[in-house]
């Protein structure tokens, strides 16, 4: 059987991770979601950054409807079976300790949608389109809310879900679900230059971040006071830190 996700890495340590099936519009069944699971579990930690993308016009049109119509028949047990393998695809995401940059050129619906949530930055086409359509099908956006509501917050979330309405790339960079818009025709350049910025930085530097926003993040300032302080030293001191300072006084680029 032909593998419908591929992981490939170049010279840079960029990862890029691709969902390749565009004649189902790249939608979810049990088979990619073990999948993208067990791909995004095989990135080297070395990577500087991971790119998710996909295949055709849609970005991802969430659940598959042959497999939805497999499942009309599932026992409670076979649903929360069902549901705990998505809920550990989206969590390996979510665990990458480098960026997830989302490469969004169509529809993301659903739990196509929640891919986009799950991402460090999301960069979209202009004719890109999200949508949780949930509960239009008498169902939950469930397993995606906790990213969703992280990145846009409760009020948006709830609007989003109740109503199952339709955005526009537009919309979705004001609310914070995408951060960055090109013209289709510029969407690769427009991720290039996500990716050149990632890279300008100390690998452990930016990892680390990444790691911080998480560790201060729905915390009083005097709870996380003694933990910034110690995560500025220790990486003031280290190897990459001291290069980075000594580069920057040297008029050079740091070596990393």
């Amino acid at each position: 059987m032909a593998k419908t996700v591929t992981l490939s890495i170049d010279s840079r340590g960029i990862a890029r991770i691709t969902i390749a099936r565009p004649e189902r519009k790249n939608a979810f069944d049990a088979a990619l979601i073990a999948e993208l699971a067990a791909t995004v579990r095989q990135v080297d930690p070395a990577a500087r950054a991971v790119v998710l993308q996909s295949e055709g016009d849609a970005f991802c049109a969430g659940a598959d409807v042959e497999w939805m119509r497999g499942m009309a028949d599932y026992s409670l047990d076979d649903n929360i079976a069902d549901s705990k393998a998505l809920a550990a695809m989206f969590r390996a995401l979510y665990d990458l300790e480098m960026p997830l940059v989302a490469r969004v050129q169509g529809a993301a619906i659903g739990g196509g949608a929640g891919l986009v949530a799950v991402a460090d930055i999301a960069v979209a086409s202009t004719e890109a389109s999200f949508a949780f359509t949930e509960t239009r099908l008498g169902i939950l956006p469930a397993v995606v809310s906790p990213y969703v509501v992280r990145k846009i917050g409760p009020a948006r979330a709830t609007a989003l879900f109740v109503t199952g309405s339709r955005i526009d790339a537009k919309r979705a960079h004001e609310i914070g679900l995408v951060e960055r818009l090109a013209e289709p025709p510029d969407l690769d350049a427009a991720v290039g230059r996500v990716l050149d910025a990632i890279a300008s930085g100390g690998p452990k530097a930016v990892n680390t971040a990444k790691r911080l926003v998480r560790e201060v993040e729905g915390r009083r300032i005097d709870e996380v006071t003694d933990l910034t302080v110690k995560r500025i030293a220790e990486i003031r001191v280290s190897h990459e830190g001291q290069e980075g300072l000594r580069a920057f006084l040297e008029r050079r680029d740091p070596h990393w």
